[in-house]
Formats: structure tokens, C-alpha cells, sequence
């Protein structure tokens, strides 16, 4: 199987250990072990849990306990319909595999994941971009979308909220996504993975598994729970979708270990706390975010809605990969290039790190602006 480079990736694993400020994360500032306990009021009591559990495989799909937990963040969920994932990575991979064959048609919204064009091209299946444009506030143009439908269109992928621009669609729009991938028959597959971050409200979106009978939502532990490195995401979807893709997964990473699954349940049982400082931080930090866009006159955005990060237009004579190491090499800040994207001319940030981190951050960006923008 021949795949392409994961952009994405690729830049983060070689850079993210040597920067001195991280504004290319995209998880919520990450919590300690510690911290989950007190915010579940465990901290003396979790060891007795933990001590007696045998380490075997456990329950394959996930234990009871988290699947119900999963499915209480949804609206018409049930523990039958949630499959526990090695991450949201996982998640989107296995229902990829379990749905698309060589020479079937997917559409694929951009910018987006990588996974979600890459794989089914690596499959063989024949991948048309719907592309997102700033003109449009990153939103799916429906029109285009109603024309690229075929009678053999197998698969829509969406991302919502979206990565890399913070784009929302509202449950109008999903819903009407769901109005036309019906009239083909299509599966929708929207990666959920920024879902808890809106920036008004309790912070959820519509969920696309609770809108259309053949909606595939997936998410995890990563971005809104702060808990990235228990490596847990799922799939939400009709129970055949969930059986195919075990076929696959029966392959790679059979099930999730043990102790991942009981503090990712944990942490889901007392999530109001945990998504309390997800909004503190996310919120606070965009405002600040926007009042320095405000000052940058080489810099213009569509202001998200959502999410941990933005995506950031630079008036500058360089390519997005050429920024990026230069702002690294000189002032120690770590962004994303938007060539990893496949869009130039643009590079996208995390806000959702630690305040102070932000903070400076964008005074080191300014600074290095200023520096450009003068030669």
C-alpha cells in the first residue's frame, strides 16, 4: 500500500521537542494525573481500584463503564452503538478501512485531517476535495457539495469542528449535509474530535451520529479533555459500521489498555469540571488571540468558532514551511506550516496552551514580523 507523508505529523514529530514555545499544539493545555484525581476526588481512593485489575485484554470494545460514558455525550447514543479506539486516529483509520474499497467515490472536505483523503486514496477509491474558502468562513459551499454527488458516492468526510480554521457548522447546515448525502445513500464520517470546544454555550456541537441514520461521529481524549496521552478515541455509529470495523481492528490494535480505559471513564464521569477549564482557557485565550490579530497588519484570519486553532493568512515573501522555521530558529515559537495542508501562504496556530505561554508567544511573533516586514 503506497500512502502519502502525513504532513501533519511529519512536522510535529521532528520539531515539537525542540521549541521553547509550542503554539502548534492543538490539544487544551494538558492536565497531570494528579489533577484528574482531584477534579474527580480520587486522588486517595483510585489505587484501589487499580490494584486489584488483572491486565489482561479486558472487554474488547471498550468496558461497559466508558461505553456509557461515551454515550452520554450524545443525544441518542446507546452502549451498543460505541466502539473504544486506539485514539481518534484510530477511530477515523478503522472506519476508513471498514467502509471504502478500491474504485468507490469519497468526497473529502479541505482542509481537513490528512487521514481523511490519504487513506481512501490509499485504498484506491477515487477522492474529490470539496475546498473550504475564507470568502465563506471556511463552510461548506452546499451547492458544490449537491454537485459532486454521484449514485456511486460511498463516503463524505467532514471535520467539525474544523481543523485547521475553527470553522463551526451549526446542526442546520449538518443537517442539511445529511439531506444530501441521503439522497445518494452516502455514509457521512464526521471527525469529531474538537467537539466540547464551541465558543458559546456548553461548548457541544450537533453530533452527526445523533442527526443522520448512516452518521459516523469520532472523537477522544486528545483535544477538549486534555488527556492526549492516554492515546482513547471512538467510534459512534449503527452497530454494523461498529462490526466491520472490529474485522479491522482485530489486526492492528485489538482493544485499549485497561488503565487507559478506566481514567478515560473517569475522566468522562466528571467531565463538567474538565470542560469548565477548557472553556476558561480556550475562550480567554482566543480573545487574546484576537485583540493581537487585531494589530497585525500582515496577518488576516477567520475568527473560529470553535476548536484550538486557527489558521493564519501572512503577507510575507516566504513559503508557510520557510516562516515556520524561521520563526523556530529565531525566536524559539513553533507554528504549523499550512504546506502540510496543502496551503500555502498560510500557517496554523493552537491557542489553547497555557495563557502565559500564548502570550508570549505572540509578543516573540510580533517581533519577528516587525523584523520582515523591514528588510
Amino acid at each position: 500500500m503506497e500512502i502519502r507523508p502525513f504532513g501533519v505529523e511529519m512536522w510535529m514529530n521532528e520539531f515539537e521537542t525542540r521549541c521553547e514555545l509550542n503554539l502548534a499544539e492543538t490539544c487544551v493545555d494538558s492536565i497531570t494525573l494528579g489533577e484528574l484525581l482531584d477534579m474527580a476526588g480520587r486522588r486517595e481512593s483510585l489505587l484501589d481500584e487499580l490494584l486489584p485489575m488483572r491486565l489482561g485484554y479486558g472487554d474488547i470494545e471498550g468496558s461497559p463503564r466508558l461505553r456509557d460514558a461515551i454515550a452520554s455525550l450524545y443525544a441518542k447514543q446507546a452502549r451498543q452503538n460505541v466502539l473504544v479506539c486506539h485514539g481518534t486516529i484510530g477511530a477515523n483509520a478503522l472506519v476508513h478501512q471498514a467502509l471504502v474499497s478500491r474504485g468507490d467515490h469519497v468526497i473529502a472536505v479541505v482542509p481537513t485531517y490528512q487521514q481523511h483523503y490519504s487513506i481512501p486514496e490509499s485504498i484506491g477509491a477515487e477522492v474529490e476535495l470539496l475546498h473550504l474558502k475564507p470568502e465563506q468562513n471556511y463552510l461548506p459551499d452546499l451547492t458544490a457539495l449537491e454537485a459532486m454527488l454521484r449514485p456511486t458516492t460511498r463516503l463524505i468526510a467532514i471535520n467539525n469542528p474544523n481543523n485547521p480554521t475553527g470553522a463551526l457548522m451549526d446542526r442546520a447546515m449538518l443537517e442539511a449535509v445529511a439531506a444530501l448525502a441521503r439522497k445518494v445513500g452516502a455514509w457521512i464520517l464526521c471527525d469529531e474530535v474538537y467537539r466540547g470546544t464551541d465558543q458559546a454555550g456548553d461548548g457541544y456541537s450537533a453530533s452527526m451520529a445523533d442527526l443522520y441514520e448512516k452518521g459516523i461521529s469520532t472523537a477522544g481524549m486528545s483535544k477538549a479533555y486534555s488527556l492526549a496521552g492516554l492515546r482513547l478515541g471512538w467510534i459512534v455509529a449503527p452497530r454494523d459500521v461498529l462490526e466491520a470495523a472490529m474485522i479491522h481492528r482485530d489486526y492492528n490494535t485489538i482493544s485499549v489498555g485497561r488503565i487507559d480505559d478506566t481514567l478515560a471513564a473517569l475522566a468522562l464521569e466528571h467531565r463538567d469540571k474538565i470542560l469548565a477549564r477548557a472553556h476558561r482557557i480556550t475562550r480567554d485565550n482566543l480573545a487574546i488571540l484576537s485583540k493581537w490579530m487585531a494589530g497585525e497588519k500582515r496577518m488576516r484570519w477567520v475568527k473560529p468558532k470553535s476548536g484550538t486553532t486557527a489558521l493564519l493568512t501572512y503577507d510575507l515573501p516566504m513559503s508557510s514551511r520557510d516562516f515556520c522555521l524561521r520563526l523556530l530558529e529565531e525566536e524559539g515559537v513553533m507554528l504549523c506550516p499550512g504546506s502540510a495542508f496543502d496551503l500555502e501562504g498560510t500557517v496554523r496556530m493552537g491557542y489553547a496552551c497555557g495563557t502565559e505561554v500564548l502570550e508570549q508567544g505572540l509578543k516573540r511573533m510580533s517581533r519577528f514580523l516587525a523584523r520582515k516586514a523591514n528588510r
